[in-house]
């Protein structure tokens, strides 16, 4: 039977820092505020001409050499996006030809919000299942400062670029352990942007609007009840995972889902008060960033959750 397996990580974030300090110098916050409410600190912003795709470039060609593999090896590639470069062509097409990748491999981008790369994880998973792809580098990307308003304080602090990559491989053990997937349409006002193009020009207001309280409350009851159905298709319990690597939107939400588990926070991987909420990209970014010092290793069982815009929300239970 054929089985999926990570074998690879890569990361890239933006030269450019942004502080809360800084923040305060452009709108009507505070340091202390920013912290208390989100666990922000600091977030990282793209330079002008810098695209998606360039930040998916470097992230992939660092996931590339950590998997050990060149990247025509490479026959699938799937894009978690919500900021691509164009409307089309996908950035996954414009990174395989980036890559020099010219094999006729799939290529696509997948459009989850902060939920993207769960989703797309799983999707490499059933690709390479299948027998439809061997070697999948799966991506999250994003310039998440391009999308919100600088004058509103409520969203301009939580956001900001960066892009993180995994390399999956066709493996005779199972990496993959558990998937679930979900997604929650009536739900869509809650966390949109709702600008759209017509005739080359933006219609509408194309600028992030969420209603935080009501994310925050649907967030941590829909995280909690994902969990427990991937543990559960598993067989494991949450003392049986050894990393959490959530999505970094907010703090809370990251302690209620570790309580949920009965996971101490020395067990879940946090980058949120350094990168902010890179949606798709946050995840990958936190993988890495636990893989590259130590914390992940060979044989643990590392769960990955998120929630995103739509609603959608997702768990994959991976052993390493």
């Amino acid at each position: 039977m054929i089985y999926s397996k990570v074998i690879g990580t890569g990361s890239y974030l933006p030269e450019k820092v942004l502080t809360n300090f800084d923040l305060e110098k452009i709108v009507d916050t505070t340091d202390e505020w920013i912290v208390t409410r989100s666990g922000i600190r600091e977030r990282h912003i793209v330079a002008v001409g810098e695209m998606t795709s360039d930040l998916a470039l470097q992230a992939s060609l660092r996931a590339i050499e950590s998997a050990g593999i060149k990247a025509d090896e490479i026959d699938l590639i799937v894009v978690a996006t919500t900021s691509p470069d164009k409307m089309f062509p996908s950035t996954a097409c414009l990174l395989q030809d980036k890559l020099g990748i010219a094999n006729g491999g799939a290529a696509f981008d997948l459009q989850a919000v902060c939920g993207g790369f769960v989703y797309a994880v799983n999707t490499a998973d059933l690709y390479i299942r299948t027998g439809q792809a061997k070697t999948a580098l799966v991506v999250g990307a994003e310039v998440m400062s391009r999308m919100v308003d600088w004058t509103d304080r409520t969203t301009c602090v939580l956001f900001g670029d960066g892009a993180g990559a995994v390399v999956m491989r066709a493996n005779d053990a199972p990496g993959i352990l558990a998937a679930k997937l979900h997604s929650d349409g009536r739900h869509h006002a809650l966390l949109r942007a709702d600008g759209n193009i017509c005739n080359g020009e933006v219609q509408g207001d194309p600028f992030i609007k969420m209603e935080g309280q009501a994310v925050f409350k649907f967030a941590v009851t829909a995280l909690s009840r994902v969990v427990d159905e991937v543990l559960k298709d598993a067989g494991m319990q949450g003392a049986d995972v050894d990393w959490l690597v959530p999505h970094q939107a907010n703090i809370r939400i990251i302690e209620a889902t570790a309580k949920k588990l009965g996971l101490s926070m020395d067990r879940v991987v946090t980058t949120l008060s350094h990168h902010g909420n890179t949606s798709s990209a946050s995840i990958p970014l936190a993988l890495d960033a636990a893989v590259r010092d130590g914390r992940i290793k060979a044989g643990q069982n590392v769960l990955l959750e998120a929630i995103g815009g739509g609603f959608t929300w997702g768990a994959v239970l991976l052993r390493w």
